[in-house]
């Protein structure tokens, strides 16, 4: 919903290099299948010869990890033509084994290639190492969001919406430039003919919103974040143990950091990742989910949450 891949796409119509797509589902997470899926998109750049590749992936004989992946890697560096290998959507592979075949291209490559790789949270690949070695160039979610000047050019150009210049900076801090955020609210206002009014009521429970957050974020959760998820919605900061004793279960810190390595929608508030807070409109939207489903719990959690505040110093906290 950031924009990855239109991003990737539309630098590739930039360059004048041949570029190999592959776009990856969950049904990917097996290595002989991900190998060969991944030697038939290179097979569409211009003089690359991947016959001995092909001859071991059709062998009756599972061949070794090693022996594949050098035969590619020498193929790959016999290609006489510098290209780009887009791997996109690489977050749906759980796999282990996969994972260490992509860091073993990644520590092999040749320098024909420039591999990019799209992923709605961080590869488990040797990324400290390929910093300090200057090997990898990282576009976050802070790059990907829409200034407000692109979103005033979104939704007047792209959108034809005739919205007042205040209005946009509403809509802009409320979806903090997430652009599919944008694009779904753009939707609802079609054919509207009070958008100052929309825009003052636009919340993640807007039915669209709703929609695209549930079935691309939360329905995808373990139960346990889910639960996480809406009990510690009511608050507007989070702290591990602060999360402890709002949901009753000791250790919610690893929760925290494996929610913001996947990206969904969790924001830190400092460098040394104690304080964090969700995305406005995701928050909107858990609340929602906890008022249908948890109704009689919301008054429990607001007490623990104030107990803690309160023993701990935050006065103002544990009062509101």
């Amino acid at each position: 919903g950031f924009g990855k891949t239109t991003l990737v796409a539309a630098c590739i119509r930039e360059v004048e290099r041949s570029a190999a797509w592959l776009a990856l589902d969950e049904s990917d997470n097996d290595p002989i299948r991900f190998t060969t899926y991944l030697v038939a998109a290179l097979a569409g750049i211009e003089g690359f010869q991947c016959g001995d590749t092909q001859a071991l992936l059709q062998s009756p004989q599972s061949p070794s990890p090693d022996l594949l992946l050098t035969t590619l890697l020498n193929e790959i560096a016999a290609c006489p033509h510098p290209f780009i290998l887009v791997i996109d959507d690489y977050h749906l592979i759980q796999q282990p084994e996969i994972h260490n075949q992509l860091a073993f291209i990644v520590e092999h490559q040749p320098e024909n290639m420039h591999l990019v790789l799209a992923s709605r949270e961080d590869p488990p690949l040797p990324l400290p190492r390929l910093r300090a070695r200057n090997l990898v160039t990282e576009f976050r979610q802070h790059d990907l969001r829409f200034t407000n000047e692109e979103t005033v050019q979104f939704l007047r150009v792209t959108m034809g919406l005739e919205i007042q210049p205040e209005a946009i900076a509403a809509l802009e801090s409320r979806t903090e430039g997430w652009i599919a955020g944008l694009q779904l609210a753009a939707v609802s206002m079609q054919g509207r003919n009070d958008l100052q009014s929309f825009v003052q009521d636009f919340t993640g429970s807007n039915r669209y919103i709703l929609d695209y957050l549930m079935e691309e974020v939360f329905d995808k959760q373990p139960v346990e974040i889910q639960d996480f998820l809406k009990r510690t919605s009511i608050l507007d900061r989070l702290h591990s143990g602060l999360c402890d004793r709002v949901t009753g279960k000791p250790n919610r810190q690893g929760i925290l950091q494996a929610l913001e390595d996947a990206n969904l929608f969790i924001i830190p508030l400092d460098d040394e990742r104690r304080w964090y807070r969700y995305h406005h409109l995701f928050a909107e939207l858990l609340r929602q989910r906890l008022r249908e489903t948890q109704a009689e719990n919301i008054p429990v959690l607001h007490g623990r949450a104030g107990r803690w505040f309160s023993q701990n110093g935050f006065d103002f906290e544990a009062i509101e």
